[in-house]
């Protein structure tokens, strides 16, 4: 497992909310914090250090964060801070701009600049859930003076690179308790690849990236196609090179050095087989053919589907059903 958790019934209702106001201050720039709902408060939260990157996914209700022009004279860290909203609502103040977010949008703010997150109505007791992502500027391979251009924009989530930097961090939260410590400096090299291609295509300076960050873009592109494709049985090396204006040979090559030296086929296979296999684990499934669970994970054969996953796993795909553990075990 990676990061630490905060789930707020494992305090007294006096103490929640300052003990998550600190905890915040651990990922973002200072700010004043302050709830109408203090003294009943509930939030749950992980804090995903990778390296020079913060990733925050976060349920609270709802709060208002104010950074003042005396916090920013007091101390700033240089950071640039990404929200990505899931649920609930927020308002934001920054940069003379403002304006109201919600689900599947995203903001960028700058702890150099006073800002004003607050929610629509402090009154309401919706959640309000997203994925907070803290960054130094200098990293971000893009001229500060771009990025300037986006601060206090309401930004969409839902297409693009913006898509896929969405996926990959709710992913990363997902998979938290499976990945290890070891995992987190590449995983915040990752991100910062992806949040470098995303202001990057919003600012329409892709060209300006270096090589090696759109490489690992481009993988991580890759990838997410692969994942959305599984199902198809058609999807084979070829077809995903000419999908994305590739050769073969560059997208072995792209394998190679950024998939931990596993072979394009070899990739797929594995997610197929772990798709499978949990739809196997699951109860609620029982009921459905293994054969139709093969072919939902693009292993349209059964005989070729039962050798592989006994060489996996160790057991055919009805033994394996019978002993299966709990789902995500």
């Amino acid at each position: 497992m990676i990061g630490t958790v905060f789930r707020s019934e494992d305090l007294p209702a006096e103490d929640r909310f300052e003990y998550w106001r600190e905890l915040v201050h651990r990922a973002i720039a200072p700010s004043d914090m302050s709830s109408e709902h203090a003294a009943d408060f509930w939030a749950e939260q992980r804090l995903l250090e990778l390296g020079p990157v913060t990733v925050w996914p976060a349920s609270f209700m709802p709060t208002r964060f104010r950074r003042t022009e005396k916090l920013v004279r007091q101390t700033d860290p240089e950071l640039f801070h990404l929200s990505l909203m899931l649920g609930g609502g927020l308002g934001l103040d920054h940069a003379g701009r403002s304006d109201i977010y919600g689900p599947r949008d995203l903001w960028v703010t700058d702890s150099s600049r006073p800002y004003d997150v607050r929610p629509p109505d402090d009154r309401n007791r919706r959640l309000v859930t997203g994925v907070g992502v803290d960054f130094p500027k200098a990293l971000l391979p893009v001229s500060p003076d771009r990025v300037r251009e986006l601060l206090g924009r309401r930004l969409s989530a839902r297409e693009g690179v913006g898509a896929l930097l969405t996926g990959f961090l709710t992913g990363l939260e997902r998979e938290s308790d499976s990945l290890q410590p070891s995992d987190a400096p590449r995983l915040g090299i990752v991100v910062l690849d992806l949040l470098a291609a995303w202001f990057a295509q919003m600012l329409e300076v892709e060209a300006a990236l270096p090589p090696e960050t759109r490489q690992r873009a481009l993988t991580e592109r890759i990838r997410a196609f692969i994942q959305q494709n599984l199902h198809d049985p058609e999807l084979t090396p070829p077809a995903i090179a000419a999908a994305h204006h590739i050769s073969l040979s560059y997208l072995h090559r792209l394998f190679q050095e950024e998939v931990r030296g596993e072979t394009v086929a070899a990739w797929i296979r594995s997610r197929r087989l772990e798709g499978a296999r949990r739809d196997l684990a699951d109860p609620a499934l029982r009921a459905t053919p293994i054969h139709t669970i093969a072919t939902r994970w693009g292993l349209p054969r059964s005989s070729g589907f039962t050798r592989v996953f006994r060489t996996t796993y160790g057991l055919s795909p009805k033994e394996y059903r019978l002993q299966a553990p709990a789902v995500g075990e």
